[in-house]
């Protein structure tokens, strides 16, 4: 007499159930509900696709091929790509003056727009005159914007040399120095922190007022109440602000072109021709590169190696904030 076969044991390894298979109905019941999840991200998943998938895509192609936006592209592999790392001079001084101003501007803007937003919010009398006068910078075009602080800054007939001089303060040269451009540029994009000023004083309103009270019972002072109390309410948008701001950094191009531009009278009349990152290199940024390699030598490939060189590292930068940020919850938990 045969042994009936132990279809249980046989389906699932020893110390784990068998799986349930599910009815009809119900399978059916989740492939509409994932279809109709998919039906509501399909705006989401086609903007996507179209504005980033397939752009990065594209660009890795080419990165690999000799395009002059002309002729069909030409497949040479590496060669790019040793070119950018080997024998493109540009690439280092327009590298650290981006990581500079990653640097400098960056934590500057988030200061003073967190300081900005912390009077705004304590001002009694005046409030909403102090965030408009505040805020108005921000909405200047950058072109105009660099463009007025070029010629406030001009050594020879800027109004702020001359109040240097009346006060005998050494003049420096600004946008023509090579050592005053970047720090000329940092002073223009704190200039315009009208945005973040906006953010924090949202952040700074929504901190409950009775921690406060209860710190100040405690004893706490005004440090001790912004490090225990408004510091760990804003961390979020303090994350928040660093991140947008490398991000926008990484790709910093009109202000330090057209600063450049109209330091140098080289205004794009025509037989002119101009060099970015003037005086001496020292405005010369990564995006940059990356237009006058794709539209005025028109060597894609090279563009393309450059464009992926600037991803990667905002995208490395970005995961080390968020990585901090998590390290930093983690150790107040």
């Amino acid at each position: 007499m045969g042994r009936r076969a132990d279809t249980t044991s046989a389906a699932a390894p020893p110390g784990r159930p068998a799986k349930v298979k599910a009815p009809p109905g119900l399978r059916a019941l989740r492939r509409r509900r994932g279809a109709r999840t998919v039906a509501f991200l399909s705006p989401w998943l086609i903007g996507f696709a179209v504005f980033f998938a397939y752009p990065l895509g594209a660009t890795v192609y080419y990165s690999f091929t000799h395009y002059d936006l002309i002729n069909p592209p030409q497949w040479v592999g590496l060669r790019n790509w040793r070119y950018v790392f080997e024998d493109y001079p540009p690439l280092g001084k327009a590298l650290r003056n981006t990581l500079w101003l990653v640097a400098v501007m960056v934590p500057l803007r988030v200061l003073f727009g967190l300081g900005v937003g912390m009077i705004a919010v304590r001002l009694k009398r005046g409030a909403s005159l102090f965030r408009t006068l505040c805020y108005l910078p921000f909405l200047a075009p950058p072109v105009a914007a660099t463009i007025g602080f070029v010629f406030l800054l001009n050594p020879a007939t800027g109004p702020v040399d001359q109040i240097m001089d009346t006060l005998h303060i050494p003049n420096v040269g600004w946008f023509n120095d090579p050592a005053w451009a970047k720090p000329a540029l940092a002073m223009l994009a704190v200039w315009g922190i009208g945005d973040l000023m906006v953010i924090f004083i949202a952040a700074l309103v929504d901190v409950p007022r009775e921690q406060y009270e209860a710190a100040s019972l405690d004893g706490a002072g005004p440090w001790q109440r912004f490090r225990y109390v408004t510091w760990p309410s804003i961390t979020p948008v303090v994350l928040f602000a660093l991140v947008t701001g490398v991000i926008q950094t990484m790709q910093y191009y009109t202000q330090a072109m057209v600063a450049g531009k109209v330091a140098s009278g080289i205004i794009g009349a025509p037989g002119q021709s101009f060099e970015p990152g003037y005086p001496q290199g020292s405005t010369l940024t990564l995006p940059q590169l990356v237009y006058q390699e794709g539209f005025s030598s028109f060597d894609t490939g090279v563009a393309c190696v450059l464009s992926l060189l600037l991803f990667g590292i905002a995208m490395l930068a970005t995961v080390l904030l968020m990585r901090r940020r998590a390290g930093f919850m983690t150790a107040e938990d």
